[in-house]
């Protein structure tokens, strides 16, 4: 199993920018896809971005060219560095991690981003 801790979350101005990391820790060995979700309040869970372990990345078209994830696999972490924020990016981020056909979840951290 799986476990995975967020950090870096908080209160930012728009136009402002946040890092969120994501550490894994567990039976990391063979996790393949990690990505970032969002869940804001009374919406639906939805992709941020993924990468795989070799560094492809896919972005939601709402975060394209604002959003950047990375990951270092030495440290078992993935990243999210956020810039120019606006207060619809506000929500809960969850980090999540596919190993051996299943997911594993983070507790999620949350992004609030004021107008």
């Amino acid at each position: 199993q799986v476990q995975l801790v967020e950090s870096g979350g908080g209160l930012v101005q728009a136009g402002g920018s946040l890092r969120l990391s994501c550490v894994a820790s567990g039976s990391i060995f063979a996790i393949n896809d990690m990505g970032w979700y969002r869940q804001a309040p009374g919406k639906q869970r939805e992709l941020v971005a993924r990468i795989t372990r070799g560094g492809s990345t896919n972005y939601a078209d709402s975060v394209k060219d604002r959003f950047t994830i990375s990951r270092d696999n030495a440290k078992n972490t993935v990243y999210l560095q956020m810039n120019i924020l606006k207060p619809e990016d506000t929500a809960v981020y969850y980090c999540n991690a596919w190993r051996l056909g299943a997911s594993s979840w983070g507790q999620g951290t949350q992004v609030t981003v004021s107008s």
